[in-house]
């Protein structure tokens, strides 16, 4: 991977804004998700594998079944309508209420990281538009997804249920807790940055878990980590430069 630092720092500063905003005023909803399908050829097929020889086994990304998730998950499913024909170039895409859909080596990179397998119990903190859940739950039957912003949590949950992706769970609550009911989790992936590794985070990774999070002031340098948790120890590996919305706490 840093064999294509000067390459990917580039891309990675395009990369995503994270789905974190002020949080909601309603109590906190929570809706399943069923099983997921198999991959169906469909218009796009051509594109999803352009995309990943091009733009992610290029750099780097050698996990064959994260490749294999980029190549399953339909992408323009997870992108607004008139961004259609966009929906598998290299940059990320807006989706509403200010967020975007990440860029998709950065989603594969970060999907690497948090070294997911089958049997793993997943956390990602901001949903989205469900694109980064619908990547996990082709690896893993147990995904935990947190979107602070009310409609994109409903409109992620109905996209998942309706493609059919495994047991993904979304919850509308402030990421920064995590989802302490499920705890503890094999890995948890983080898309938006917080100036520090939020403690709540920590103690929900299980002994051996891994967390794939940025780090980093609002607006300077941030960096992507690895963090692995072993006992009462916690390890803490810089990936790369990155360039993330902040985490934003609710008041």
């Amino acid at each position: 991977m840093f064999l294509f630092w000067r390459f990917a720092f580039v891309s990675v500063l395009m990369a995503m804004l994270c789905t974190c905003a002020a949080p909601p005023v309603s109590t906190p909803t929570v809706t399943a998700v069923p099983t997921s399908t198999p991959s169906v050829p469909d218009a796009f097929t051509a594109q999803r594998q352009a995309m990943v020889a091009m733009q992610i086994r290029a750099r780097d990304v050698r996990d064959p079944d994260v490749l294999r998730a980029m190549e399953t998950v339909p992408r323009h499913e997870f992108v607004p309508k008139e961004l259609l024909a966009q929906a598998y170039n290299d940059h990320p895409l807006p989706i509403g209420y200010g967020q975007t859909i990440s860029q998709p080596y950065i989603v594969a990179v970060m999907t690497e990281l948090a070294q997911v397998k089958r049997g793993d119990r997943v956390l990602e903190i901001g949903t989205g538009s469900g694109y980064q859940a619908a990547i996990l739950a082709v690896l893993t039957d147990e995904v935990y997804s947190v979107e602070i912003i009310p409609a994109l949590a409903e409109s992620a949950a109905e996209r998942l249920k309706r493609l059919g992706y495994t047991s993904v769970r979304v919850k509308n609550a402030d990421g920064y807790n995590g989802w302490e009911e499920y705890a503890p989790y094999d890995a948890i992936v983080v898309t938006c940055a917080p100036d520090h590794i939020p403690p709540p985070l920590i103690a929900q990774l299980k002994d051996g878990g891994r967390m794939v999070i940025p780090v980093g002031p609002v607006g300077g340098f941030q960096t992507l980590r690895r963090v692995i948790k072993r006992g009462d120890q916690v390890l803490s590996e810089n990936v790369m430069g990155v360039l993330f919305v902040p985490l934003v706490r609710g008041k």
